[in-house]
Order: C-alpha cells, then structure tokens, then sequence
C-alpha cells in the first residue's frame, strides 16, 4: 500500500518526461531536421548555398551584409543609378556570385530557392498547376496585411476569389472608369496649380503623398464606391501597417506571437483596419446601389460554402478588401512617383510623351481610345516598371514536390525570383540594360527582350496581377494629364535612395521642381 503513492508519482514523471523529450523532438524536427532534410535533397542535385543557423537562418549574415554596403544619403544627392538592387538586397548578389545563378537560403525556419537563371524562371514561370502556389508566410507572418484575400491564398478558395475579382478588372469594364479617374487627377493637378501660383510661377513639389492620396482616391471610388475622404482612416493605418510589417523579420519561430512594441503596434493597427472595414461593409448592406467590386466580394462571401476552417464570412470580405486597397493604391502611386522622376530626369523623353499627348487629345480629356494611342507614353511606363517594379520578387511554395528543369522541388520549399535580377539582365535586354531607355519597348514587350517571360512587373502565370488594366489605364490617365499640364525638373534635394517597405518605394520621396506648360 505504502508503495502505491511512489509508483504513481514514478508513472506520472514517466509520462511527462516521455510528453517533453517527444514535444523536443518533435519541434527539433520542425525547426531543424525538416528543413535539413529539403537542403540535402537540393544539394545532391547540385544546388547549394549560406549554412543557416538554428532558428535564426541566414538573417544575421543577411544583415551583417546588408550594413557594409548601405549607401549613405548624401552619396545619393544628385546622382541616379537604377542598378539599385545590389545595395537594397546584396546578401541575394553576393550569395549568386559564391553559389551560381539557383541556390537556397533561409529566413529563420523559412527556406527559400532564389533563381536568377533566366531559363529556371521561365520554365516556373509558365506552370498553371495549383501545386504551385503562394508561401505560406505571406498568409501567417504578412497575416495582419494580407490575410487569406486573393494575393496570399491558395487552392479552391484562391481559384474562387479569382474567379470573382479578375472580372471586375476586365479592360471593358476600365474603360468605364476613365472619367472618375480623369475627375480624380483634375483635382490633384489644381492643387498643385494653386501651390505654383502661390510660389510665383515655379515651386517644388513632393508629389509622393499627393499620388498615394490620388490613387486611393481612385481605388475607393471605383471599386468601392467612396471616395478617398471616406477611407482615408483605412489608407492611413494600411501605409502605418505596411511600414510596422516592413521592420519585422519573418520566419523566425514564434516571433510573430512575442509582444514586442512592433508586433503590439501590427496588433492594434490589424484590428483598428478590421473594424473600419467592416464599418464601411455594414454602411453598404443598408444601402446597396451601383454594383461594384464590394458588392461583387459581398455576394461572393454569401454565396460560398467552403471557407477553411480559419476563413470566416466577415474575415473573407476583409482580407480581399485589405488585399485591394494595398495594392490598387500603393503600387500604382510608387510607379506614378517613380515614372515622374524618370522623365524629369530625361527631359527629352518628357517632351516627347508631351508632344503626343498633345497631339492625341488635343486639349480634351482623354478617353479609352486616345490612351490606347499614346505608344510613347506606354513604353516610358513599361521602361519604368522594368526598372522599379514594386513587388521586389515573384514568391512561390512548392505545395507538392515539383520538378523544374530537371530539379526537384520538395515540398514545402520556397521558390523566389528576384524581378530587377531578371529585368536588368544584360544577356536579355542588351548592354544599356540597367539605363533608361523606353525606345526598347518600340515593337511592344514582346521585341523588347530575347525571352518575353523575363518582363514581369505584375507577376506570371497563373498568378499574374488581376488588375494590370487597371493599373496601367490609371498610370496613362495620371501621366498624361500631369504632362499636358507641367513641365518639371528635379528638385536639387533630391536623393536617390530605393527603399524596400514590402514594394520597392523613394526612400525621402520624390521632390520635383514644377512649373505650368
């Protein structure tokens, strides 16, 4: 009887010593042995890379790289160079010149396969098979700012939001918006007349903010049927959240759940962004007009019946509505930024776009014809997309073992393709590869490059941005009326510094000297 006590107490340490061994070895075998396992897997097919280390990865050589290359300010005052890659990302160019054009690294426990072989990257980027979809970090660590909406998601649900959104961002239905996007723009150029007028004929203008507030503007009117004062509050807390997110590593375990300042902020900002949202649905509900893309996505979250368990009705209409005021504004509104300091940096080209644009309208506001015309004007927005595309990567998981040019992919592995690697290649688009020059894109993107798939500003394949259109009709209507309205130079201030905060943006800005035509 008296041994009774000591033999549950020796069973009880038995099994709680057996539960933490298997509980340690089974998080050694997360965080460590699997993703060892995929590494050696790689290496016996000839693609090596950095040592990781446990837990952390290659983050802390990524930033002890990182910090002996970072260009100082003032080195930038005065001085353009679009070969910005290497300085924004040189861990990614360092690692291709050691280990060749295809080799893998890690993000605390997330492993990534970086191709910079042209060849690679068409062959990935010509599958249509759903076993090749989005990271899964993009839905967990990005969580706060893309949840599970069309950007990040995968398998039935992506194939569904897809079905649903892409055809709200059909050419047809564009066009139709060209006159609010006209209205829009009118009211931003005033602005900026009023501003000239007060300086005395010329005055310098930043116009990054300006274009961010323009383009919500548009995105909000056209897809959401508010304008920008409306959903200002869900712009502003959107660019906090996305700058927050721009400060946190990803992939190392457990960090996104420890309460540090940063994640306290992506917290509140996540739930502040929820609730606006909702705000602006539950107005919607109680007085439906026009048919618009939130009405579509509303329809939508009633009409499907296979959410994942972690998706619900109001999370689905949030994440999609958080997904497209993302990207329908901040992409747009950097590459407008962007396009404007190219031209103002090349006069020439500037008043060649002018003088068609003239031309073309003729005075009048343009419409769907006359933007389909203006074949300079197309290819000075193509030359800057090669040059800065906002997403920085294309991003994949292999959600299957996938084979590529004769390498297998495990499962569960990353695939990146850094875009400027492949969009300044000079194999591919000639010795002035990294200079600014649109007339390459004079017989359309196709003539522009040895391989068409090396140009992929909103994407490939499958996964190609629903609202390239979109963009690009936005980008002629801005540009186009910016033109036939200004002429401007580069402010002396400014300073070339490319910046990544999720997109590639104008680290202080992009600051123009600007005067009436």
């Amino acid at each position: 009887m008296e041994a009774e006590p000591y033999l549950i107490m020796k069973i009880v340490v038995s099994v709680v010593l057996g539960g933490l061994v298997g509980l340690i070895f089974h998080l050694y075998n997360v965080l460590w042995l699997r993703q060892e396992r995929s590494r050696s897997k790689l290496q016996k097919q000839g693609i090596t890379g950095p040592p990781p280390s446990f837990l952390l990865g290659n983050i802390p050589e990524m930033t002890r790289i990182k910090l002996q290359v970072a260009p100082r300010d003032e080195q930038n005052v005065g001085f353009i160079a679009h070969e910005w890659f290497s300085t924004v990302f040189p861990h990614i160019i360092k690692w291709q010149n050691e280990y060749g054009p295809v080799f893998v690294y890690s993000t605390g426990n997330i492993q990534q396969v970086c191709v910079t072989d042209v060849h690679m990257a068409k062959e990935i980027s010509q599958c249509t098979s759903l076993s090749l979809g989005k990271p899964s970090y993009l839905s967990k660590d990005r969580g706060p700012l893309l949840g599970q909406g069309i950007i990040s998601s995968n398998g039935p649900i992506w194939s569904y939001q897809r079905k649903i959104i892409a055809p709200e961002f059909y050419l047809d239905k564009v066009k139709m918006m060209i006159n609010l996007m006209v209205d829009s723009t009118t009211t931003m150029l005033k602005s900026w007349e009023s501003r000239i007028e007060i300086k005395g004929g010329i005055a310098d203008i930043k116009v990054d903010e300006d274009l961010r507030s323009l383009s919500a503007d548009v995105i909000s009117r056209a897809c959401f049927g508010s304008n920008y004062s409306k959903g200002e509050q869900i712009f502003a807390r959107l660019r906090l959240l996305q700058k927050t997110m721009s400060m946190s590593s990803i992939g190392i375990p457990g960090m996104r759940y420890f309460p540090s300042k940063n994640n306290r902020d992506i917290w509140k900002l996540d739930k502040e962004i929820h609730s606006l949202i909702l705000t602006v649905v539950k107005q919607r509900m109680k007085s439906p007009s026009e048919k618009n893309l939130l009405q579509t996505i509303l329809e939508a979250a009633g009409d499907y019946d296979a959410f994942p368990p972690n998706v619900s009705r109001d999370k689905f209409i949030v994440d999609n509505c958080k997904n497209i005021y993302f990207a329908g504004h901040e992409t747009s509104a950097i590459t407008a930024s962007w396009s404007l300091m190219l031209l103002a940096a090349h006069p020439d080209w500037q008043d060649r776009v002018r003088a068609e644009v003239l031309e073309i309208c003729k005075g009048n506001n343009p419409d769907a014809d006359m933007l389909r015309r203006m074949k300079t004007l197309t290819m000075v927005i193509q030359e800057t997309l090669r040059l800065y595309p906002p997403a920085v990567f294309v991003v994949r998981e292999a959600l299957q073992d996938l084979e590529f040019n004769d390498i297998v992919y495990p499962r569960g592995m990353g695939i990146q393709i850094p875009i400027p690697i492949i969009q300044q290649h000079p194999d591919l688009w000639g010795p002035d590869a990294h200079q600014f020059n649109p007339e390459r894109f004079a017989r359309g993107i196709l003539g522009a490059s040895k391989i068409s798939q090396a140009y992929m500003p909103f994407g490939v394949g499958a996964r190609t941005c629903a609202g390239q259109n979109f963009a690009m009709t936005e980008l002629k209507v801005i540009l186009c009326l910016t033109l036939s309205k200004f002429c401007f130079s580069l402010s002396p201030s400014y300073c070339h510094l490319p910046t990544f905060k999720l997109v590639v943006e104008p680290g202080h800005g992009v600051c123009l000297c600007m005067k009436k035509v």
